[in-house]
């Protein structure tokens, strides 16, 4: 076996897996992006009070996508042996505890949404915002929890073109609702925070549908039954849990761990809420890259030990590298390009728009690292077999490294805004050499089916 991979087919399969993973993602940028322009052109303050909302739904993303990589990471070698029965029993089981997290989420911000958001900030006027948006947004936090666990899920049969549609529908329908109900045109009333909470309501009760509609009608590989959720599968049960809890437990620690950055920046003061809020945006871009190599490596790595050719493993894992850290470098550019002129965007003060260049820049030197150490955890080592891993090493940095100097930075030396941004980020670049260490002994090798 050679060095690196020398097959065409190989990086077909890869790339048409990325780009179809890549597109999704990208839609789900402007979606978010759309967002964000949109209320930070009706002021800063609604701005800020939707970014701190959003951090709660990047934690909900963050444990949704690990209930579906669990999923994904024992489903796709069922997939590689050709055995489908299981996938679809597999599915009901993730979903059952994806259904049980949006109820959590629904409820505690319906009830309790000040109370939240004052652990995030400290400025009354943003708080206020941020509640105005919860209104309608914490009733869309059940419905995202379904769709999205179902998309993640049906990655693992190579079933990739649904994600994109449904990204797209939603877009469409919430930049048009946002036009509408947050500046008030076509005779609504203008509705600020509140009106883009309904935006983005009605948008995920659509993309729901689409998903829906998809397993019912439009799926021809699993055939999946609604019936089957009502179930308890007491026969993968074990399997599930032993290899997703650690996943779930990796990315809700890395949701919280964001939460808890957000937290410290937003005690730090407005400009610097403002700031991370536009940067925390652009990064999304560079999420579109790793993400979408991760998800592509996780399907193509448990599928080749699913068909039993762990033979080739190492030359994929050699090839994968070289990609993510070319797509690292590509993503830091673009990063750079956007800080030029997308600032000038959105209605800032003098502080917040000097922050958010610095914070820009700082994006663009640790995304490199970023787009290295997160595909080598999730789409390799941990869609080999060994999910412990990451749960140990990204919990360990987070709250024993990352939080801590930045807490100290803020609140013990209070340092520059920039400094402790610097310090919140400066762990994508570290976590490159354990990542690397790891991934290069393959004794993450793993076949985890029955």
């Amino acid at each position: 076996m050679s060095l690196l991979v020398r097959e065409k087919n190989f990086y077909k399969w890869f790339f048409s897996l990325f780009l179809s993973i890549a597109l999704q993602a990208l839609i789900t940028f402007v979606v978010n992006f759309a967002d964000n322009i949109m209320i930070g052109v009706y002021n800063q303050t609604a701005m800020s009070g939707v970014a701190l909302v959003n951090q709660l739904q990047y934690l909900l993303m963050q444990i949704s996508t690990g209930i579906a990589t669990g999923i994904v990471v024992l489903a796709a070698q069922y997939w590689g042996k050709g055995e489908t029965e299981p996938i679809g029993r597999i599915i009901a089981l993730g979903m059952k505890f994806a259904l049980l997290v949006g109820v959590v989420f629904t409820v505690a911000t319906y009830f309790y949404p000040a109370e939240i958001l004052s652990f995030l900030t400290n400025d009354p006027e943003i708080i206020a915002q941020g509640v105005e948006y919860l209104v309608y947004i914490c009733f869309t936090y059940l419905v995202f929890t379904i769709s999205n666990t179902l998309i993640l899920s049906f990655r693992s049969v190579e079933s990739t073109n649904i994600a994109p549609v449904t990204a797209l529908c939603s877009l469409l329908v919430n930049v048009v609702l946002n036009y509408i109900f947050i500046f008030g045109n076509f005779g609504f009333p203008e509705m600020g925070a509140r009106g883009a909470g309904l935006a983005t309501l009605i948008a995920r009760i659509v993309e729901l549908v689409i998903v829906i509609l998809y397993v019912k009608l439009g799926d021809k590989k699993l055939r999946l039954r609604f019936s089957q959720w009502l179930k308890l599968d007491w026969k993968y049960m074990g399997d599930y849990i032993r290899i997703s809890l650690p996943v779930v437990l990796a990315s809700a620690m890395w949701g919280v761990g964001q939460l808890l950055q957000t937290a410290i920046l937003g005690h730090v003061g407005a400009a610097a809420i403002a700031a991370n809020s536009i940067s925390s945006t652009m990064f999304q871009t560079a999420t579109i890259f790793f993400r979408a190599s991760s998800g592509a490596s996780s399907v193509i790595i448990g599928k080749t030990i699913g068909l039993g050719q762990t033979d080739k493993i190492k030359a994929y894992s050699r090839t994968f590298q070289l990609i993510f850290i070319g797509l690292g470098i590509i993503s830091g550019l673009i990063i750079m390009l956007l800080r030029v002129f997308m600032i000038d965007f959105y209605t800032l003060t003098p502080e917040a728009r000097s922050l958010t260049r610095t914070f820009m820049l700082i994006l663009a030197i640790t995304v490199v690292g970023t787009s290295y150490e997160y595909p080598v955890m999730a789409g390799i080592i941990q869609s080999g077999g060994d999910t412990k891993y990451g749960m140990i090493v990204d919990t360990a940095f987070i709250f024993l490294f990352t939080l801590p100097l930045a807490a100290a930075s803020a609140f013990l030396f209070q340092w520059p805004a920039a400094v402790t941004f610097m310090f919140l980020k400066i762990d994508q670049i570290v976590k490159c050499i354990p990542h690397g260490i790891k991934v290069n002994r393959y004794k993450w090798v793993r076949v985890l089916t029955r």
